[in-house]
């Protein structure tokens, strides 16, 4: 009895596997679902672009208040500038050539078509192995935004950052509801079901043990597949971590971090990253967090306007990649978009969700997560042990010192405070992000 209590005291916990079924209907009582990956092609039409160009013609806009910038959201003005490169000079064809530049694929997972791109590097030097890395996106993103780092991942020699050890081969799925993947046709389709996916998904393309990153919805997945699988996880790497003060002993650090930081755990960029803390993780998260609340009830509702009209679809997307990239974006008429992405860029992404007609489903994931689980803690309470490598952008929407992120993540290899950049890391700095994900990925292999 004694050595059973011992070995139990220690024995980690996981979530439970379990099974899904998502596809329309009944679930099939004979047959078996069919495992074949199969190629896939974007592929747009005269008529999709006709009927895109007839809705920005016919678009109403709203007199911008002047001298807002973008304190009411996207500066109306501003839109209409973008809906007028959009109409006049953007060429979907030719960004549909960008997308296939990488393999395609589909494969039908619980009763749904789960789309992913998958590359492999072209040249691996002999004696190096291969490490597979899966990538998963969030919201209002996409697997575009890996477009820019994959190359950095699979072809590092090419790009100056060959150390002689790591190379990828990149697997980035779309979730569920979102762009080229079929969205759930039943309820309750949350992050843990979208991980129980991704490991199938992984295990049908022949890996045993990978390596996961992922940021925002993504970076909540692949923590769930961390803490699903463990031995299937080499590591865990993320750029968003969301670990709140809970208690009175969060509520005691968060009083004593203002003036005593290091007997609280907190560093000196923890301090000016958080504080002043209202201003910083209530007031901000308050005023970013407004279609939190909406897609988190109804979102239905407004995702009936936003699957209606590109350009509100537009405005609706493009301000999370205005404010996230960087806060003080809030003061500029034109929200700063241009300063770090490129407009082919930004409306390449609005395009995935407007052709495959996908916002609403994408809207609906906050619905079946918040449901579950509120303030978004469930993580915490059954912890991640395999080696986790965390990158810490400055202009996160919230920063969560390595102190906090103990809390859930037992095994921190790396925590680095990343010199730039917000939300969309790997869209935005796709050269940082990846030497981060290099240097973790030295370190757990030599570990």
């Amino acid at each position: 009895m004694l050595v059973y209590w011992l070995r139990s005291r220690h024995k980690i916990k996981t979530i439970e596997m379990s099974d899904g079924w998502w596809g329309s209907g009944e679930r099939p009582v004979k047959g078996k679902e069919d495992e074949s990956i199969r190629p896939f092609r974007i592929e747009t039409s005269d008529k999709e672009i006709e009927d895109l160009h007839r809705r920005l013609d016919q678009a109403r806009y709203t007199p911008h208040v002047e001298g807002a910038a973008f304190h009411y959201g996207f500066n109306s003005s501003y839109l209409q500038k973008v809906v007028a490169y959009w109409r006049n000079q953007f060429d979907w064809r030719k960004q549909v050539e960008v997308l296939n530049k990488y393999p395609h694929f589909k494969t039908t997972i619980e009763g749904i078509e789960i789309h992913f791109i998958h590359i492999k590097p072209s040249y691996v030097p002999h004696g190096r192995a291969v490490q597979p890395l899966l990538m998963v996106h969030g919201w209002p993103g996409s697997f575009y935004e890996f477009y820019k780092i994959i190359p950095l991942l699979t072809e590092p020699a090419s790009h100056g950052l060959n150390e002689g050890d790591v190379v990828f081969e990149v697997i980035c799925p779309s979730i569920p509801g979102y762009g080229f993947s079929e969205a759930p046709h039943k309820q309750g389709f949350d992050s843990v079901a979208a991980a129980r996916i991704f490991h199938k998904l992984m295990n049908r393309l022949g890996f045993k043990e990978y390596y996961l990153q992922g940021g925002d919805w993504g970076s909540r997945i692949t923590t769930n597949m961390a803490q699903m699988l463990p031995q299937c996880v080499k590591g865990l790497h993320l750029n968003l971590v969301f670990i709140t003060a809970r208690g009175f002993g969060g509520i005691f650090s968060v009083m004593l971090g203002a003036y005593a930081p290091w007997l609280v755990g907190f560093t000196r960029e923890d301090v000016h990253r958080m504080y002043p803390f209202i201003q910083k993780n209530i007031y901000d998260i308050l005023r970013e967090s407004g279609y939190l609340h909406i897609q988190a009830t109804k979102p239905d509702t407004a995702g009936c306007g936003l699957n209606d009209s590109p350009v509100g679809l537009a405005a609706y997307i493009l301000e999370k990649f205005s404010t996230w990239t960087n806060k003080s974006f809030l003061q500029r008429d034109d929200g700063g978009l241009e300063s770090k992405y490129t407009l082919d860029e930004l409306l390449t992404n609005v395009m995935i969700y407007w052709v495959t007609a996908s916002i609403v489903s994408s809207m609906r994931f906050y619905k079946e997560n918040i449901t579950k689980d509120p303030d978004l803690n469930a993580i915490s309470r059954v912890g991640v042990y395999v080696p986790t490598g965390i990158a810490a952008f400055p202009q996160e929407i919230t920063h969560t010192p390595q102190v906090w992120t103990k809390k859930a993540y037992k095994n921190i290899i790396t925590y680095s405070y990343m010199p730039r950049g917000g939300h969309f890391a790997a869209f935005e700095e796709p050269r940082l992000l990846a030497q981060d994900i290099m240097n973790f990925v030295r370190k757990v292999e030599h570990l």
